[in-house]
């Protein structure tokens, strides 16, 4: 018999939900620094970086002969001067064509050094790679006399293309070093998949290898740029006519034992420094990344 008692059915316990877990937060270091730590002093260098840069504009944007501290009026006279009268549209064609010159084929020798260097072994290697890092102690002007010798004996002195090769010459062993990193850093087995698709080795370096350096030969080609663009030994000493020489070369004409344009001399400081830094404003983002990824040895 089966009674009332045990016809009720008991209620089920009511579970409660599980709050959910937050995941701990973690304090980072910089977060104990208070701010005025860190901005205090980026300030401070901040300040000491832009007061070079607002000297030559005032001394570029200011009238001659004016003390003031603000560069007001402004006047271009001072570009004008010194794009016209002292030939510095002349310097910047030839600055030009010797940077893209220089950096073409410093790329193009380097990409080719490098991936021999990182896809071959030789006997010599280790020692050509020694080579390489021992000629980045020899300083330029050491170089002077041999190339001088050399260019005399091809009839190229008073040549861009003499300042273009020695240029090239000084760029190439870091260059070469970079590039073979940043190949080293590249899957061997993504050529040889190609291989294996048909293609031949230049083929699949040209497919496979080659958009992945991109950021390797931007650093360097943007590199044997700048160094190109700013150097003054090879130019000075190759080049003979004024309407050969370069940038690095024509603002040192504009001082002399008596006297400094000083206005003249600020218009071509910023002249020659414009470009440089529109070159970096674009490629920024490449070059850190090639940099990085060059300096990992794989």
């Amino acid at each position: 018999m089966i009674t009332k008692e045990a016809t009720e059915v008991a209620p089920a316990p009511v579970r409660k939900t599980p709050e959910p877990v937050r995941p701990a937060k973690h304090r980072r270091s910089w977060d104990e620094v208070p701010r005025w730590h860190i901005y205090l002093p980026l300030s401070v260098y901040l300040v000491f970086t832009l007061i070079p840069f607002y000297w030559i504009l005032l001394f570029a944007l200011r009238p001659a002969g004016s003390t003031s501290l603000v560069p007001w009026p402004i006047t271009f006279d001072h570009f004008e001067k010194v794009w016209t009268e002292r030939a510095f549209g002349t310097y910047f064609e030839n600055s030009v064509y010797v940077g893209l010159a220089t950096l073409v084929m410093t790329t193009l020798v380097a990409l080719a050094g490098g991936y021999a260097l990182a896809r071959f072994d030789f006997k010599v290697k280790n020692a050509f790679m020694l080579a390489l890092l021992c000629s980045q102690f020899v300083p330029g002007a050491l170089l002077l006399v041999p190339l001088f010798e050399i260019f005399a004996e091809l009839k190229m002195i008073n040549s861009l293309g003499s300042v273009i090769i020695a240029e090239t010459v000084f760029q190439l062993p870091l260059s070469m070093i970079l590039i073979s990193n940043f190949i080293k850093n590249v899957p061997y087995s993504l050529e040889e998949a190609a291989w294996v698709d048909g293609c031949n080795r230049l083929t699949a370096f040209r497919i496979v290898v080659l958009p992945l350096l991109r950021p390797g030969l931007i650093a360097v080609g943007s590199f044997a740029f700048v160094h190109s663009w700013n150097h003054f030994l090879f130019a000075l000493m190759f080049l003979n006519n004024q309407d050969k020489q370069t940038i690095p070369v024509g603002l040192n004409t504009l001082m002399s034992a008596d006297s400094v344009d000083l206005g003249a001399l600020a218009a071509g400081g910023i002249i020659a420094a414009v470009p440089v830094v529109i070159v970096f404003a674009f490629i920024q983002k490449w070059l850190i990344t090639g940099f990085s990824a060059g300096a990992v040895k794989g």
